[in-house]
């Protein structure tokens, strides 16, 4: 093995296992297929090890869904087997994940960084559930910053409120 590949995960993926991949600013998602190779759905703009590069692909609103070794999707990222939500949804059976996500390969489909994106896709081949923690962690912590933006700018308010009544 190369040195700065990051070595497999412990156990080895199986077979309908989600991949999560460290990319320097966000993680990225992909389904393992056996024999070292996963399926992703990745923009144009995301190419194998793009790492920070690859956040230019939250611009775009297509995808392309790819079968790649995992090795050189993964690049010099840091990765792992997830299935977060194992204990909350049913998995489907590994054999229909497959199935399902290698009919998709090649196929070019839409991509929205909010409601579509990779952990989205992922997440609907394994369990049937579209879903993405990211965004919705992303969201609560802008929700948050903007409740204490706005608390602030209340306090603002009713200070300068005070202030001018003393006068």
């Amino acid at each position: 093995m190369a040195s700065g590949q990051p070595l497999m995960p412990w156990p080895e993926p199986k077979p309908g296992d989600l991949i999560e991949i460290f990319r320097p600013m966000y993680k990225h998602w992909a389904i393992y297929v056996g024999d070292g190779y996963v399926i992703h759905l990745a923009p144009p703009s995301e190419f194998a090890g793009a790492g920070a590069a690859s956040i230019m692909s939250a611009l775009t609103d297509k995808a392309i869904v790819k079968k790649e070794l995992l090795c050189d999707v993964a690049g010099g990222d840091k990765y792992h087997v997830n299935n977060k939500h194992d204990s909350e949804y049913t998995p489907l059976p590994p054999n229909k994940i497959i199935q399902r996500a290698e009919e998709l390969v090649g196929k070019e489909i839409h991509y929205k960084l909010t409601s579509e994106n990779c952990e989205h896709f992922v997440n609907e081949l394994r369990y049937g559930v579209a879903r993405s923690d990211q965004v919705r962690d992303a969201v609560k912590v802008v929700g948050i910053a903007g409740m204490g933006l706005a608390t602030l700018g209340l306090i603002g308010v009713l200070v300068s409120r005070n202030k001018k009544q003393k006068q």
